[in-house]
């Protein structure tokens, strides 16, 4: 049960320091450096999963060790699908609902998507990019040092 705590932990502080890059950039390739917002945002946002996996490879997960650039390849495709989730939460208020306040936007974008994406994102690293056996079906679950490896489901 501490393990899992552990990852989650590790996970939560990797994520905050990588929404601080993706943030920062973003706030400074927009103002001083005067880009376009969405090629602002792209850049920002290869930056943040850039420091995302790096964080989590060589923090959260380091002992699982991935190889190549298959891992770093399908972290991006789970941060992708994240993104995805908090547009779509976005689209859904402010265009299906008819909720069209800053604070709506807020709320659905970066409130409601990001906790939906965090889960998302949480699930896919773990299970898809960060596992053992990758590529055999290997299990998920909770890193102990007793054991040598991961053992269990995702709850410990």
């Amino acid at each position: 049960m501490v393990a899992g705590r552990r990852e989650l932990l590790g996970f939560a502080s990797t994520g905050l320091l990588a929404y601080a890059v993706d943030l920062g950039l973003f706030t400074w390739l927009r103002g001083p450096a005067g880009l376009d917002p969405l090629t602002a945002k792209a850049l920002s946002f290869v930056a943040g999963c850039s420091v995302a996996y790096a964080g989590n490879a060589f923090g959260t997960y380091r002992h699982i060790r991935p190889q190549g650039l298959r891992p770093y390849a399908l972290f991006f495709a789970v941060n992708a699908a994240g993104a995805a989730v908090q547009l779509l939460c976005l689209a859904v208020s402010h265009y299906a609902l008819g909720l069209t306040s800053q604070r709506a936007d807020t709320v659905s974008g970066a409130g409601i998507g990001m906790v939906l994406a965090t889960i998302l994102r949480f699930w896919g690293t773990r299970t898809l990019v960060f596992r053992t056996g990758a590529g055999t079906g290997g299990t998920t679950g909770s890193w102990t040092r007793a054991s040598g490896g991961r053992v269990g489901s995702w709850t410990g």
